[in-house]
């Protein structure tokens, strides 16, 4: 059994990543970290929870997380982690990171949009992307692996076969991106108070959303040459999911057909990427690890439509998928859907 950690317990993505590990058959569960006075039980902080596991949310250190865990996984708010990051690693833990910090290769890039200064630059520079779709060959076997934002991999997934075999220009992409409330975490915040959302349907973050050069980031790697994108998030009244509806300019003649196989065969051996012939919608991906793509040819541009759940496929569904590949299990395991 792998001993496991989890930073940052109290969290929307730390009670999908606990539900999942539940059920992995080489994961352990030895410590849920918050600062909750008290050491409430886990299960007090998430009632689902109540009968499944008897882990209480502690105040620990990174070096007291450190002799109790094999692997960590980060469920830490952006600047948090890399404080907490340097010492798990020394210590000899892996480490799959869902925070921001270490997604970004370039601390200029991050100081500019998280407005603040990175610690730990030269791990930085070197991390693994965690989208096992595109860098599985990295994963596996990996030390330190920076998990994915939910909609850059929602973005990342539709796009990539498209640039990688220059199909559409690499410039004037635009994504219209919408999000369940999920997305902004459990904390409570004006914005997504029931009365702010409900019956509601409103754009945030316009033209300075700190996935945008996340998203270009991967997307210029996979592509050999820069990419731009014009990424607009939305905010829908619901629990979970993202729907992107993606528009690109074709670099030659191409029909839907041909698209639909491209992507089929680009994703023939990854299991968690679902390519559709009908227009999918989030309630088809909701709570599996599944992202759900179409394509379609409208008046000479290619519109791109994905789905996933922002809280499994986007989080913490990946970040088990990181880990599996981590310790060379099998890449679906604890991940599929069971069946009724």
């Amino acid at each position: 059994m792998t001993r496991i950690a989890i930073l940052g317990a109290s969290g929307y993505t730390a009670i999908e990543l606990i539900k999942i590990l539940l059920n992995h058959p080489h994961a352990e569960l030895v410590a849920a970290t918050s600062r909750q006075e008290g050491a409430p039980p886990l299960s007090s902080v998430h009632p689902s929870l109540y009968g499944r596991t008897n882990l209480r949310c502690e105040d620990l250190t990174p070096a007291e997380v450190a002799q109790r865990a094999d692997v960590v996984f980060g469920c830490l708010p952006h600047g948090a982690s890399m404080a907490a990051v340097p010492t798990l690693l020394e210590a000899g833990c892996r480490v799959v990171d869902l925070s921001a910090d270490y997604r970004l290769h370039d601390p200029d890039v991050y100081s500019e949009w998280y407005g603040l200064a990175h610690t730990d630059v030269e791990r930085m520079k070197t991390s693994i992307y965690g989208l096992p779709e595109l860098y599985a060959d990295q994963i596996r076997g990996a030390k330190f692996v920076a998990n994915p934002g939910c909609y850059t991999s929602t973005s990342i997934l539709a796009l990539t076969p498209l640039l990688v075999y220059k199909l559409a220009e690499p410039k004037g992409i635009i994504i219209d991106a919408k999000s369940g409330t999920s997305g902004a975490g459990r904390s409570p915040k004006l914005g997504t108070l029931y009365c702010e959302v409900n019956e509601s349907f409103s754009a945030y973050s316009v033209g300075k959303h700190r996935h945008t050069p996340e998203i270009e980031q991967v997307l210029s790697d996979r592509a050999g040459q820069p990419v731009e994108v014009l990424f607009t998030p939305h905010l829908v009244p619901m629990e979970r999911g993202i729907l992107a509806t993606i528009y690109a300019t074709p670099t030659g003649p191409v029909t839907e057909k041909e698209l639909l196989k491209i992507y089929r065969d680009f994703y023939a051996d990854k299991p968690f990427v679902r390519i559709v012939d009908h227009l999918p919608a989030t309630k088809d991906s909701a709570h599996t690890n599944f992202c759900d793509i179409t394509l379609r040819i409208v008046r000479g541009k290619i519109l791109i439509i994905a789905c996933l759940d922002n809280l499994i496929k986007g989080a913490s569904g990946v970040a088990v998928q990181n880990f599996n590949l981590m310790y060379g299990y099998p890449e679906t395991l604890g991940l599929l859907p069971q069946p009724a």
